[in-house]
């Protein structure tokens, strides 16, 4: 598993301690983050982040992987971890019914949500959730804050965690490794994408590659469980938005 649930170093209390979140200002957050950029530093880039958007507890996900089982799309976190295990469930089937267009749209704008009533949150803070949505070359992150039970998070300052929670994720190469894996498509299933986008059908499909109808479905299905989609047409738009056909 490749969840880090935070254990606050050095370099964690120094980010939380430079600038208070209402003193922040964007440019002393950019020196911040370019002080701790680099491998090894996403930790305390997020715990600037959150910050300065005036939160207090940050959950960076890999969306494109949070359909798979376990909990192996997150990144990086400092929520209880009970409070991940029991959300994971919830952001699952939430995204499986979000449709390729609104992902779109959900980039760079913050969307806010409750936690289940089944859930506690930590002493102090809200049931509000915030996420912000961004991607890193083909990678799509999501950044989950949580606030103070009376606090709202500023749209603005949102919008510029958005932003450079972007060049943290990229600065610091967290995707990299098991997490950057071209979504393991495999070459047939990369081939039936392309004849799927090409508007072929799974029977043409079986005739052009020479195997069974059944195998053609089993790949398509494959496909779309990796990209996270619906539908044949949202595997098209992903596969098109990705570069992958």
């Amino acid at each position: 598993m490749d969840m880090q649930i935070s254990q606050m170093s050095k370099g964690d209390r120094d980010a939380r301690s430079i600038v208070s979140a209402g003193a922040m200002s964007r440019e002393q957050l950019i020196l911040q983050l370019n002080a701790v950029s680099g491998p090894g530093y996403l930790q305390a880039g997020l715990h600037a982040l959150t910050n300065y958007a005036g939160a207090c507890h940050y959950l960076l996900v890999r969306s494109d992987l949070i359909q798979e089982s376990g909990l192996d799309f997150v990144i990086s976190s400092d929520w209880p971890f009970d409070l991940v295990r029991r959300l994971s469930a919830e952001l699952t089937s939430g995204y499986g019914r979000i449709g390729e267009l609104e992902k779109c749209m959900a980039l760079f704008q913050a969307s806010v949500a409750l936690l289940p009533d089944d859930v506690l949150p930590p002493d102090g803070v809200g049931r509000q959730y915030y996420s912000l949505t961004f991607n890193v070359g083909r990678t799509r992150f999501s950044l989950l804050l949580l606030a103070a039970e009376a606090g709202l998070l500023s749209p603005e300052r949102l919008r510029d965690v958005g932003l450079l929670a972007g060049y943290l994720a990229s600065s610091t190469r967290c995707f990299e490794g098991k997490l950057e894996r071209e979504f393991d498509l495999t070459e047939r299933e990369l081939e039936c994408l392309f004849w799927i986008a090409e508007g072929k059908t799974s029977d043409e499909i079986a005739m052009i590659l020479g195997i069974s109808r059944n195998t053609i479905n089993n790949y398509i299905t494959s496909v779309m469980r990796k990209t996270a989609t619906k539908t044949r047409s949202e595997a098209i738009a992903f596969a098109v938005r990705n570069n992958l056909v």
